[in-house]
């Protein structure tokens, strides 16, 4: 879902707190090396780890894109380095956790006790593959990013305990972007990132990061990648794809542009999710959220923060990134 930066201020990259720590001393080691290295990065097997989260962007919730809002919390991811994995997200009093057992993916949310059960295909991934995971986030944006950046290594810093390179990608001049720089610390054992810092133009503080806080190699607990459902809950199979299911599915976003100019196009839920929202007669009230603003795109709501914009559609489209106002506008036009 998250594409490069921009995509990540649109769909939800999120953020850790760097971490402490004296810098360690490591071998010299150049950015375009160390750039392979990490999108060649071998899986680095069996792990745990606690990955804290910290957005700063400064956008209000917005359907269709929930991780946009500002916001702190914390996960717990699980690999056996050999495709199952776990994910465990508290959330207040309740938490939602997802198991992939090899077979099946279960999605557990304790709040209303409901377990979604789907068998895995073909394009199965880990469920720790998604914006909770540092290392998946970090590959993303080098990849996407590096072609439209100057590249460099800028020091070493102690992540998690591991020591690390600090790699940092900056826009080159033709790139419309509100962000400064991109940093990903980088094992320096496994290559593995280890966090991923985003940061905007005229602040020192990072607007996004997610980075591990805690991390173990090493066999894990079996138990952990199997789920069996707890007593009174409520259990739904869905579909192993997309093209299975007996409703319509919502489309998947829409990417605009690339490197530091992408632009990500989402669609707002469906009616009766957002009833659930506080909508009436299914559409959303949007009328307390940015300003008003129209074009040969039609009307909607423009969002401004200091590192990205968002634009809702009064038909139901959600633009965001990276970028001015006037990106999101051409990009909506096409």
């Amino acid at each position: 879902m998250g594409v490069a930066v921009a995509g990540a201020v649109g769909l939800g990259l999120l953020a850790v707190p760097a971490g402490a720590g004296a810098a360690p001393e490591l071998p010299p080691v150049s950015a375009e090396d160390l750039v392979t290295s990490v999108i060649q990065a071998k899986d680095p097997g069996p792990l745990h780890g606690t990955v804290t989260l910290d957005n700063a962007l400064g956008l209000p919730a917005i359907p269709g894109v929930p991780q946009a809002a500002n916001g702190t919390s914390t996960a717990q991811v699980w690999s056996d380095g050999a495709g199952k994995g776990r994910l465990s997200v508290p959330n207040g009093q309740s938490e939602k956790t997802i198991v992939d057992d090899g077979t099946a993916v279960w999605a557990w949310d304790s709040a209303d006790k409901t377990v979604t059960k789907k068998a895995v295909g073909a394009d199965r991934k880990p469920p720790q593959a998604d914006v909770t995971d540092p290392a998946a986030a970090a590959q993303k944006a080098v990849t996407d990013l590096r072609a439209t950046s100057t590249v460099a290594v800028d020091g070493t810093a102690e992540v998690a305990g591991r020591p690390a390179y600090e790699l940092v990608l900056r826009p080159l001049p033709t790139e419309r972007t509100l962000l400064r720089e991109v940093r990903v610390a980088v094992d320096s054992e496994k290559r593995l990132p280890l966090r991923l810092t985003v940061l905007a133009n005229g602040s020192s503080d990072p607007a996004l990061e997610v980075g591990f806080t805690q991390l173990e190699f090493g066999a894990q607990d079996p138990a952990m990648f199997t789920f069996t459902p707890p007593p009174g809950a409520t259990v739904t199979e869905a579909p192993a794809r997309p093209g299975d299911a007996q409703q319509p599915q919502r489309p998947e976003p829409k990417v605009v542009g690339d490197g530091w100019d992408t632009v990500v196009i989402a669609t707002m839920p469906p009616a009766d999710a957002q009833q659930q929202q506080g909508g009436r007669g299914g559409t959303p009230d949007l009328s307390s959220i940015g300003k008003e603003v129209s074009g040969p795109w039609g009307s909607g709501r423009e969002i401004d923060t200091a590192v990205a914009t968002a634009i809702i559609t009064s038909d139901g489209r959600v633009a965001a990134g990276a970028v001015p106002a006037q990106v999101l506008t051409e990009a909506l036009s096409r």
